[in-house]
């Protein structure tokens, strides 16, 4: 057999389309009929379909639909219906949450009422893709690991946009819908407490996600490297450790300096990925509600030198 590579291929080794495991009684057919693309065999899996939608799938759609129209039409309502100002603007186009005035009670549709309505529906399509996850592993006889890393990043997208500004007593804490807006957004939440990279949850996030992308990486550039030895074949190298784990091995404990076997790199990268998210969400919790200002709070724990006092003293904002 002609030796390929792995990246660019040449050459893309394809066996007959794989139409999946005989589903449960009672699911839904399976749709599209499988094909093959070069193109996508460029980037990944060159199989494309078949696939499952199912209720839950269905359902899930609907809501997001509902939700994505929402912002969308009052997106265009805000440049008079005008299309051509509402592509040329799109990307400073905002949906706002409701005023402070308003708590957590229910304002006026053009006041911040279409933010809420828009904000449950996404929220429900959110959480029935949860639940449509997490039954297709159970019916299919996996494991639910990739619907509690999909819960850990759920619970971030809720600390941001339901929990804390429950907890801050109005929406108005939660973030805009919109490209640009919800960017300003994350300036002006780290600049109102003080900085949000002094957040310690903040810090250790942001470890975890650079640590995941050089795991992933690395992980993946390992097994395509020992795939000219079967290395692809995950599951054959955790029962029986072959040559090509052998070498992806050394190359770890040599290049890394630790060891890394079939199944421990994706425990590690499964735990690094999951944490991004935990931790993030646990320190925008914390933010505003337990701690007003991070800078200060770094001074006081010995995390961030005190600035020099070259000019006068500026009284901090959360105790006026």
């Amino acid at each position: 057999m002609a030796e390929y590579q792995n990246i660019f291929t040449r050459v893309q080794v394809r066996g007959p389309a794989y139409p999946g495991i005989p589903l449960p009684a009672g699911d839904d057919p399976r749709v599209i009929k499988p094909f093959f693309n070069y193109l996508a065999g460029w980037l990944g899996e060159p199989q494309i379909g078949p696939l499952y939608v199912g209720r839950l799938g269905l359902l899930s759609f609907a809501f997001f639909f509902v939700a994505f129209e929402i912002v969308g039409l009052n997106m265009l309502a805000s440049v008079n219906w005008n299309w051509l100002q509402f592509w040329r603007s799109l990307p400073w186009l905002a949906l706002e949450p409701p005023a402070p005035a308003y708590g957590l009670h229910i304002p006026p549709l053009n006041e911040g009422g279409w933010w809420l309505i828009a904000g449950f529906f996404l929220t429900a399509s959110v959480l029935t893709w949860w639940l449509r996850v997490y039954r297709r592993a159970v019916q299919l006889g996996l494991g639910t690991h990739a619907a509690w890393a999909f819960a850990s990043a759920i619970f971030l997208f809720l600390s941001i946009g339901f929990i804390r500004p429950v907890l801050m007593g109005h929406w108005s804490e939660s973030v805009p819908f919109g490209i640009f807006p919800h960017l300003d957004w994350t300036s002006a939440f780290s600049i109102r407490y003080g900085n949000l990279y002094y957040n310690p949850f903040h810090m250790l996030s942001i470890a975890f996600l650079y640590g995941s992308a050089v795991l992933f990486a690395m992980h993946g550039g390992t097994v395509l490297a020992v795939s000219r030895f079967g290395g692809e074949r995950e599951v054959e190298q955790i029962l029986d450790r072959g040559t090509a784990y052998e070498r992806g091995a050394l190359l770890w404990r040599w290049c890394m300096g630790f060891n890394a076997t079939a199944e421990s790199i994706h425990r590690w990268a499964w735990w690094f990925a999951v944490l991004v998210t935990l931790t993030g969400g646990i320190g925008i919790l914390l933010t505003g509600t337990v701690v007003d200002n991070w800078y200060l709070w770094g001074a006081k724990h010995g995390i961030v030198p005190v600035w020099p006092n070259v000019f006068p003293p500026v009284p901090d904002p959360a105790a006026l």
